[in-house]
């Protein structure tokens, strides 16, 4: 069969299911298409009663977010901001927009997040950093409480990128709700979507007061056009935050199915050695956005393989997120690794990675695809 015949499976596409659509027509039908309005309050109103995280702002992006933060922790020119090192550019970049000082934390191996043995070293060099922005990544939750202590310990606010983990809990609470300000992402292929866009929460209602101004120009409350400090253009729009309503009334649905694909990958390689699914935290339950699995270092079948022997059948698979200590890009940022030596965790698992099809309208045809040909690959 020609490959193009091939059914395409994707790793994680957006899955809409109508309501979407009415938030959408209201927009339309009372002529409330451009940024705020009434999509933009309820999804603030309905983001923040999910979760419990006290107020929200919409944001045109979880990058936006991120940048919003910084600023509202007060993050300026020559700052030391301490981040998770195995995360996407979007944690990061922001750091160097307002020409602070990004220290990457390696991830210590049971969560995949940011290690506080290495965070501790890292305070022990630099005991003032303006921030830590602490990653879930791919919707398991880091060890908050251990993180958490060091930071309360030393008087350092957190920045919480809860950008892949919306739904996920720890110790019975969301994630995006522990540090002082989180974010969450609405991107294309997250747990829910807006096509794009994030959002800002926070229990101190002043910040999130705050966030809304600075997205919105920053515009003083006078009649006429006045700004007394800069803002930005990062307000999500009344039609996008449509989508959104739509979707958080799936948020519950999703985890379900998120959760079932990476249950049934675990079950279908327990029997398997050379394949280990990316590790829980036993005191939260993740939202499993992404199944990734990483494969033993002697092992015949490299993640390249099994990348090239799915897309050779229309399978969509990713590596998993390079580090930020080896991005050409922030190489000169100084990097704490999780033992003080090398291969750090981090790269450890990035070279050893693969982030599988996590689609939530993957078949049970789809999923036994997927498994027959990553099994395949180890008993030729």
């Amino acid at each position: 069969m020609e490959n193009s015949a091939k059914k395409r499976i994707y790793l994680s596409s957006p899955t809409m299911h109508g309501e979407e659509q009415r938030f959408v027509a209201e927009a339309f039908d009372t002529n409330w298409v451009a940024p705020l309005g009434p999509n933009v309050n309820q999804f603030e109103t309905e983001i923040a009663a999910y979760t419990g995280c006290g107020y929200a702002a919409a944001l045109s992006a979880g990058t936006a977010a991120i940048h919003l933060g910084l600023k509202l922790l007060g993050v300026g020119e020559g700052d030391i901001v301490f981040v998770s090192s195995l995360t996407f550019s979007a944690s990061c970049n922001p750091i160097v927009y307002e020409k602070a000082v990004p220290v990457l934390i390696d991830s210590e191996p049971d969560t995949w997040n940011m290690s506080p043995q290495a965070l501790e070293r890292a305070f022990e060099k630099y005991p003032h950093p303006k921030a830590v922005v602490v990653v879930h990544l791919y919707g398991t939750p880091a060890k908050l409480d251990e993180i958490m202590q060091i930071c309360e310990r030393h008087n350092v606010p957190i920045l919480e990128d809860a950008a892949e983990s919306l739904g996920s809990t720890y110790d019975g609470k969301y994630t995006g709700t522990f540090g002082r300000i989180g974010v969450f992402s609405f991107n294309g292929n997250k747990i829910i979507t807006t096509s794009g866009g994030g959002m800002l929460v926070s229990k101190e209602e002043a910040l999130v007061k705050e966030a809304r101004v600075l997205s919105t120009q920053a515009r003083d409350p006078a009649r006429h056009y006045q700004h007394s400090k800069i803002g930005y253009n990062y307000r999500m729009s009344n039609v996008v935050a449509g989508i959104g309503r739509g979707q958080l009334m799936h948020l519950d649905e999703h985890l379900r199915l998120k959760r079932a694909i990476y249950q049934r990958y675990q079950e279908a390689f327990a029997d398997m050695d050379e394949i280990a699914m990316n590790p829980m935290n036993p005191k939260g339950d993740a939202n499993n956005w992404l199944s990734c699995i990483t494969i033993e270092k002697n092992s015949k079948v490299t993640p390249d393989r099994i990348m090239d022997a799915l897309e050779a059948e229309n399978i969509e698979s990713r590596p998993i997120w390079k580090p930020m200590h080896l991005q050409p890009v922030f190489a000169a940022c100084e990097f704490f690794g999780h033992n003080e030596k090398e291969p750090s965790v981090s790269e450890d698992i990035f070279n050893r990675g693969v982030c599988l099809p996590s689609d939530i309208k993957n078949t049970d045809a789809d999923m036994e695809r997927v498994i027959g040909i990553v099994r395949g690959l180890f008993h030729r």
